[in-house]
């Protein structure tokens, strides 16, 4: 026998053994994840998607869930802006959280930061979530903004301004962030 030969008669089992050694998981926790790349979800609406009336000034005026997957290693803090740059008078913060822990996977809806996590003076000039409310017109973007960084704190107390934060975040932002989601919402 050539061997060609051999290997079409050995092909039929040698195919039945790997397809016995492959065989599928009903546990999907068994299949693994091959995207590993870091992705921020902001549960509700899909990316470019209408946000959701219950997370506007004309609803609950409550955050959105938020998903966070594969952060770098490296990160040692988190720092999560949400801002609309399409306001009338320019740039509109809506959230600033930093200081979050890097193990930091979700943020629930309606969440409210522990001691630890501090939360900046939105434009609205409160330290919490505050909702789309643009005025009438064409819809707004939302951009919902994580950053990992390279150091434990900012350094700075609760209600500081977007200024502030990016000040202190200079130069210690890791190199594959912001990760970015962006929702839209009009009247």
């Amino acid at each position: 026998m050539n061997q060609i030969s051999k290997l079409l008669c050995l092909s039929p089992a040698l195919f039945s053994i790997i397809a016995l050694g492959c065989g599928t998981s009903s546990n999907p926790d068994d299949v693994p994840d091959l995207n590993t790349n870091p992705t921020l979800i902001v549960e509700g609406f899909p990316n470019g998607g209408a946000i959701p009336q219950r997370h506007t000034c004309d609803g609950e005026d409550s955050s959105p869930a938020i998903e966070m997957k594969f952060i770098s290693d490296a990160a040692q803090s988190l720092v999560l802006i949400v801002d609309d740059p399409d306001a009338p008078m320019g740039t509109w913060n809506h959230w600033i959280l930093y200081d979050l822990p890097p193990n930091t996977t979700t943020l629930p809806e309606k969440y409210a930061p522990p001691s630890n996590v501090k939360t900046g003076a939105n434009d609205f000039g409160r330290s919490i979530y505050s909702g789309p409310c643009p005025p009438a017109g064409a819809p707004h973007r939302y951009f919902f903004r994580l950053y990992a960084l390279s150091v434990d704190t900012l350094g700075l107390l609760a209600g500081a301004t977007r200024a502030q934060v990016d000040s202190a975040m200079e130069g210690r932002v890791i190199a594959e962030y912001p990760l970015e989601y962006m929702g839209t919402y009009g009247r």
